[in-house]
């Protein structure tokens, strides 16, 4: 017996290839297990079409021609993340995923309001949370967590780098005063 799902247009996030790298298919293939919108930046067109990839935009392909049929360029003023963020935002997408190199969620944090974002590296899943966040997690689960104000938690330990290290089986919960808090998962 199969089980058929049927996804509404923008219920899952987009997905955002702005430089792939070194990140694991397995991966991947979980983030477009629900087939999202795929926006690839013009420099890894060519790249993630080799992977067999169908890719509805192209970041500021300059010609406008592609390879593959119903890919359409979306160019804008600025940088790549900001062209892509507004774009998304604009056709009322209400979350993203993005895979990039470096960890640069704090760049984004204007978008937090508007979107939400998760940033993938090879390494990483970051993403902003708000106060009284609750997640389930394994002992040992680390994360990582740039310290830039006051916040308590329970379940985690610190550790003596940036590093938290989840104390036991069950839930970690996040209090702050702030707006915000980027935390990070190892992948």
């Amino acid at each position: 017996m199969s089980s058929h799902h049927i996804v509404k247009e923008k219920q899952e996030p987009a997905l955002y290839i702005h430089q792939l790298g070194d990140f694991d298919t397995e991966y991947l293939g979980q983030l477009l297990e629900w087939s999202p919108t795929l926006i690839v930046n013009a420099s890894e067109y060519e790249k993630i079409i080799s992977l067999g990839l169908k890719v509805d935009l192209v970041l500021n392909g300059i010609d406008g021609t592609f390879s593959q049929e119903h890919t359409r360029a979306i160019m804008g003023p600025g940088d790549d993340f900001n062209t892509a963020l507004n774009y998304l935002i604009s056709e009322k997408y209400p979350a993203v995923n993005v895979i990039a190199a470096e960890n640069k969620l704090k760049d984004l944090l204007y978008y937090v309001p508007l979107i939400n974002i998760v940033l993938f590296t090879s390494t990483q899943k970051a993403y902003a949370i708000k106060s009284g966040f609750k997640v389930w997690k394994p002992a040992g689960s680390i994360f990582l967590i740039e310290v830039l104000s006051y916040f308590e938690t329970t379940n985690l330990k610190q550790n003596e780098d940036e590093t938290f290290q989840v104390l036991h089986d069950g839930f970690v919960e996040f209090i702050f005063d702030t707006e915000y808090l980027i935390i990070s998962e190892k992948l």
